[in-house]
């Protein structure tokens, strides 16, 4: 039997980049005490995230990294002997022009493992970033694995896209806040803390996959972070979460077996009935009032 630690992590990262790299070392040694082999930190690990999702260019931006940079290869070199997933603000020159990607990266002590750059852009993110193109799996140490950023899990077609690549773990990281619309008082009964909850279930389940899912906590802008960082296996059951606050979940499982067994009687991609479903068809419109 071969396992593998999982671990995803609650945590707040800000915008000073040197305090992030400096606060780093310590929750990466804490995960490798706990004989973590896949770690998967918050989207915007390094350089933080928007401080308002509704007009963000209106406020100054996190500051955005280049793929090959220092701040990258820094982490790199903590990762050492384990697999990390963490988010960057992508700095890129395209057509002559500087843009950026909110970027999802893993990284090994051998090198740069995957990229991921975040495809649904919600609400006003679209000021910030450039969406991504697709959605792909890749093989590390511990398997092959693919990568979400928070609003792409909402979308079953994402983790669908990687689960048919061959992914066994989809590590998702999010800086997802509470609703702004409809605050509660407590974040364990805010909808934004349901749907997050229950869209790792659901991708986990219907692709019968693990999900290891981060999330930042705290306060950024007028931004309040959910934390509930989660592993969660192939039937949809979470066994291992944070709460609001920052921590670590870890879960050690089988993931090859555990996928296999999850998969042998009911296989859900397998069992697709692809000439029944119409993907491309508009979405319906708005009905009047």
């Amino acid at each position: 039997m071969s396992t593998t630690t999982m671990g995803a992590v609650a945590a707040h990262f800000g915008r000073d980049i040197d305090r992030t790299l400096a606060k780093l070392p310590g929750i990466i040694d804490q995960a490798r005490e706990r004989g973590v082999d896949l770690l998967v930190l918050p989207d915007a690990t390094i350089g933080g995230y928007l401080h308002d999702m509704y007009h963000p260019a209106d406020e100054p931006l996190p500051p955005a990294v280049d793929l090959d940079g220092p701040e990258v290869a820094a982490v790199r070199q903590m990762a050492r002997d384990m697999v990390v997933c963490f988010g960057i603000a992508e700095r890129a020159q395209e057509g002559g022009a500087e843009v950026r990607y909110n970027t999802a990266v893993c990284v090994h002590g051998d090198g740069l493992l995957g990229v991921h750059r975040k495809v649904h852009l919600p609400l006003g993110e679209s000021q910030a970033y450039r969406p991504g193109t697709g959605f792909d799996a890749f093989d590390t140490p511990v398997g092959r694995l693919g990568m979400l950023i928070d609003f792409d899990k909402t979308f079953p077609e994402s983790a669908r896209s990687i689960a048919l690549d061959g992914a066994q773990i989809i590590a998702c990281l999010s800086a997802w806040p509470a609703s702004v619309t409809d605050r509660s008082d407590r974040l364990r009964n805010d909808r934004q803390a349901h749907l997050f909850d229950l869209y790792d279930c659901a991708r986990a389940a219907e692709n019968q996959l693990y999900v290891v899912s981060s999330n930042q906590t705290g306060v950024l802008g007028g931004l309040r972070f959910l934390g509930q960082a989660k592993v969660v296996d192939p039937a949809g059951e979470i066994i291992a979460k944070t709460w609001a606050k920052g921590g670590l979940a870890v879960a050690t499982a089988d993931v090859a077996a555990d996928v296999a067994r999850a998969r042998r009687t009911m296989n859900h991609l397998r069992d697709r009935v692809e000439n029944a479903y119409n993907l491309t068809r508009p979405a319906p419109s708005r009905s009047p009032g």
